[in-house]
């Protein structure tokens, strides 16, 4: 038996309740994986509220770090007694010891502690798709500039080291002049506090009105419409989630008259849908992370048996950086 935190139906934080469930042993293709700490992301309360269904009772959460304690037939990248880490489908984190599909469970290197592991593989690894693979039809080079809301999170900071590291000029939007100034110590070349300024006459502004190549928005609803007006000639509008609600349904001729514009959903799902992907996507992180050139910031830390308030925390946008629900 283990602790693991489930919901039996969609809604609220309340519906997040601690409870002991049976683990077996793994089949073939899966591992055993005892974690040392887990990471929180805002699809966890996309799966919580059911914006993204689950069938009922269900273990949320996405990535973590841990030890692997068996190996089922077939699975050769991973051994037991290695370090690992994760950002995995199905859901079924939020637990001291799970039995998983080890497609996407890498080794951790010996570098990277257990709490890092588990704060940046979904974070990490979207902020490596946005910058190395979501790109606008004209390219990405040195100079350009991009903006990224929420800039304060959990990718968003992130994405900031990674982007400077790049020569890339970021423009990061936040809901505070605390998690602008976080931005920019992070790398952005530019911080917009969205609450008191127009984000996209400052960034005509900031672009001597020319917009930038992309837009990587994970906001969703509130940004959306700005945000296409802030995208040059056949710039990209990248969504890669809805915190603030979905974005409505528009008309595509709307592109047109906006400047012949693209638009992409992304998720990362879909970029590490083999093991090959998904390694060669986590050796970039590793290396980018080992190398100091970008710095996983762990700003909140709740036990797993308070992971109702690290929800209700996140979701009111009291939250910088990456968030872990610790195990005792």
């Amino acid at each position: 038996m283990t602790r693991a935190i489930q919901i039996r139906q969609h809604g609220g934080p309340e519906e997040l309740q601690l409870v002991q469930v049976q683990v077996g042993q793994p089949g073939p293709g899966e591992v055993r994986i005892r974690h040392h700490a887990i990471g929180l992301n805002f699809i966890d309360v996309y799966h919580r509220t059911g914006l993204y269904p689950l069938t009922m009772p269900a273990t949320i959460g996405m990535e973590a770090a841990g030890v692997i304690e068996a190996v089922g037939e077939g699975v050769t990248h991973l051994a037991v007694g290695d370090r690992a880490a994760y950002a995995s489908n199905p859901p079924g984190s939020y637990c001291e010891v799970r039995v998983m599909p080890a497609m996407c469970v890498c080794k951790l290197p010996d570098a990277i502690d257990f709490e890092t592991g588990a704060a940046m593989m979904l974070k990490g690894l979207t902020a490596q798709y946005l910058l190395k693979k979501t790109r606008p039809v004209e390219g990405l080079e040195r100079g350009d500039h991009v903006l990224f809301h929420a800039a304060a999170g959990g990718v968003g900071l992130i994405a900031c080291q990674w982007a400077r590291a790049l020569g890339l000029e970021l423009i990061a939007t936040a809901g505070s002049g605390e998690k602008c100034r976080l931005a920019l110590a992070n790398g952005a070349a530019h911080a917009i506090n969205y609450r008191t300024e127009d984000f996209a006459a400052r960034v005509k502004e900031i672009t001597g009105g020319r917009g930038v190549k992309v837009v990587y928005d994970s906001v969703g609803r509130d940004t959306w419409d700005k945000s296409l007006q802030c995208l040059r000639p056949f710039g990209l509008m990248a969504s890669f989630g809805n915190a603030s609600g979905p974005v409505p349904p528009f008309a595509p001729g709307m592109l047109g008259a906006m400047g012949s514009l693209y638009v992409t959903r992304q998720t990362l799902f879909t970029h590490i849908r083999t093991r090959e992907a998904t390694q060669a996507m986590a050796d970039e992180l590793f290396d980018v992370v080992a190398s100091g050139q970008v710095k996983i910031h762990i700003e909140q830390r709740y036990p797993l048996e308070q992971v109702q308030q690290a929800h209700r925390d996140l979701e009111a946008r009291k939250t910088t950086g990456s968030t872990i629900l610790t195990l005792a």
